[in-house]
């Protein structure tokens, strides 16, 4: 009992420690509001405005109609170069597509000689050149088509595809872009908080009473856990429900609390993480500039942002002894898919096992890091 009391009121004062650190605060704040909605918002998830030029060297009826199709908000008034303005056009940037449109285009058409378009585009802008790619092509074999019907009976096939989007039904990509920009922020400032409250102690000189209070390294690592992961699963879950849910209005399939049983186990992990970083740096710059080596690979390679199918198979095993694969597993079944715990206990069991060993070696380093200023 006296373990929990101590364990319990150091996480308090932990608390009251990170009450009056008003720079980490505006930055959790920000980082489950503000962040998440531009994040969400200011992904393309349509062509918009995009700069297109084209070579007519055709000058015909559907080579016009072709043109016409180019208008905004998808695409600015398409520019009518000739041949030789292109490559100059696009080295300094004023065309993101070229398309050049070839001679007897129309007639090669007509006559069901299968003509090609060239279609010219600046990868350098990857987001409008993928987005962008398909757009056109869409556009421009409707044209044809539209107009072909009109002078000569088309062969319609026995077999149509349906298309059927499940779970984001619009392709929105505000649904997934802010679900997952709160897994982000729940890895990163979980890390942050539990790494930054031990350095403060460093800092600060409080560690030294601590070490002369008759407490236990495993009491005083808990406290830091306990209060830094209560503090990112009471905005977390705020997030999810105020901002995801209320201001993007974006739909939550599962159980949010069974998401937020997830959500701790996770913690458990991560907060561990974050106190053995605390440890091996020095200083806040240091711990910054670890968060640096370790957040990237834990949000890249997980899931969040590519498939793990997409990955190198020796990426994807490695990976799986990182808590955020596991997380973003479930959070996107629970969140996305309406998941029950049937379904995603493996990931509940990974985040069990995988915590426990982060802190027992967090533990161990505490310990000895606490032992060596004794």
């Amino acid at each position: 009992m006296q373990t929990l009391l101590n364990i319990f009121y150091l996480g308090v004062k932990e608390l009251r420690s990170l009450g009056r650190d008003t720079m980490m605060l505006v930055m959790i704040v920000f980082s489950f509001t503000g962040q998440v909605y531009l994040i969400a918002t200011g992904l393309p998830e349509s062509l918009h405005k995009a700069p297109i030029a084209i070579v007519d060297e055709d000058r015909s009826q559907l080579s016009t109609r072709i043109i016409n199709s180019f208008y905004p908000p998808h695409f600015l008034t398409p520019v009518i170069i000739d041949q030789y303005a292109t490559d100059p056009g696009m080295d300094v940037g004023l065309y993101t597509f070229v398309v050049d449109i070839p001679v007897n285009f129309q007639r090669d058409v007509l006559a069901g000689r299968q003509p090609k378009i060239q279609l010219n585009i600046d990868a350098t802008r990857i987001s409008q050149a993928f987005i962008g790619n398909n757009y056109i092509q869409t556009i421009v074999s409707g044209e044809v088509a539209t107009f072909a019907q009109g002078h000569r009976a088309l062969v319609t096939l026995p077999v149509e595809l349906e298309v059927r989007a499940l779970f984001n039904p619009n392709l929105s990509s505000e649904w997934f872009g802010s679900v997952m920009e709160v897994v982000n922020s729940i890895t990163t400032l979980s890390i942050i908080l539990t790494g930054a409250a031990l350095i403060r102690e460093r800092e600060h000189g409080t560690i030294e009473h601590l070490l002369v209070m008759p407490l236990t390294p495993f009491e005083i690592m808990m406290a830091k856990v306990w209060s830094m992961g209560l503090v990112v699963v009471v905005v977390a879950t705020a997030s999810i429900a105020f901002v995801v849910h209320g201001l993007l209005d974006v739909p939550i399939q599962g159980s949010l609390g069974l998401f937020v049983v997830g959500m701790s186990l996770h913690l458990f992990a991560t907060t561990s993480m974050g106190i053995f970083l605390g440890t091996v740096a020095r200083s806040m710059p240091q711990l910054g500039l670890l968060m640096l080596i370790i957040l990237l690979p834990l949000q890249m390679l997980s899931g969040g942002m590519t498939p793990r199918e997409s990955m190198p198979e020796l990426v994807q095993n490695i990976m799986l002894a990182a808590p955020t694969t596991h997380f973003v597993s479930l959070a996107q079944a629970i969140l996305y898919r309406g998941a029950g715990f049937s379904i995603v206990w493996p990931e509940f069991l990974a985040l069990i096992t995988i915590g426990s060993i982060f802190f027992v070696m967090a533990l161990s380093r505490f310990r000895s890091t606490i032992s060596s200023m004794v």
